[in-house]
């Protein structure tokens, strides 16, 4: 069996209610539920959160939310991963079927769309690795990068070699956070995801599908792209 999981607590300190906060006509969260239902991939997508409010909006727009997140699992310092074993212990509990593949799939990317789903699914499954992650390409050039010394010194901030053009910078990638997808033993212990024996691949995605909403300004920035596209 292969599943969905949108995680989407209720709480958020730096944009409150961001998603099911309105954005280019429709609910944060129902991008990414329309985007996993749309790639056709899973046998079910589901919402993990605490909100009731939140439940009844990703009901309307077609996801399942078999039972909600309890609060200690939806705090501040709860992880990902405490709230993805629980919600697999527990849906495995009501399906009586196993859970063989876990799709994470978080709201603040809506952008991500049913495509970039199926390739990251022909990736696990066509290539028989245990995780699959998005990335994209970095949007500078790692080599113009640093640390601020004291008093914010810039001694040191660029080594010597690495002040060239950018494009003619190695081209460097990062975690865009829009699609984690594994197989079942590697969603329960998420965080050794990058240790040397899981075998995983990169999903690699374009800039234009990797705004991750935190703030205010991200958000601007998802409307801008949404109405480009």
């Amino acid at each position: 069996m292969k599943i969905a999981v949108i995680p989407a607590r209720g709480g958020s300190k730096r944009l409150p209610g961001k998603n099911i906060k309105a954005l280019a006509g429709k609910p944060l969260i129902q991008w990414t539920i329309d985007a996993a239902l749309e790639s056709g991939i899973f046998d079910h997508v589901c919402v993990s959160t605490d909100s009731e409010e939140i439940a009844d909006v990703a009901r309307r727009c077609g996801a399942e939310v078999p039972f909600l997140r309890s609060a200690e699992l939806a705090t501040d310092t709860a992880t990902t991963a405490d709230a993805l074993r629980d919600f697999i212990y527990k849906y495995e509990a009501i399906d009586g079927n196993p859970v063989q593949f876990v799709c994470i799939l978080q709201p603040t990317s809506p952008l991500r769309t049913a495509e970039d789903i199926v390739a990251a699914d022909k990736l696990l499954m066509g290539q028989r690795v245990d995780a699959v992650v998005s990335v994209c390409e970095m949007e500078h050039p790692l080599q113009l990068c640093g640390r601020l010394g004291p008093s914010g010194s810039l001694q040191g901030f660029v080594k010597a070699g690495n002040n060239i053009r950018s494009q003619d910078q190695e081209i460097c990638y990062r975690l865009n956070g829009a699609i984690y997808y594994c197989r079942r033993d590697q969603a329960m212990s998420l965080e050794k995801l990058y240790d040397n024996d899981v075998t995983s691949r990169a999903c690699i995605m374009s800039c234009w599908h990797s705004v991750d909403i935190d703030t205010e300004m991200d958000f601007l920035i998802a409307e801008a792209l949404i109405g480009h596209r």
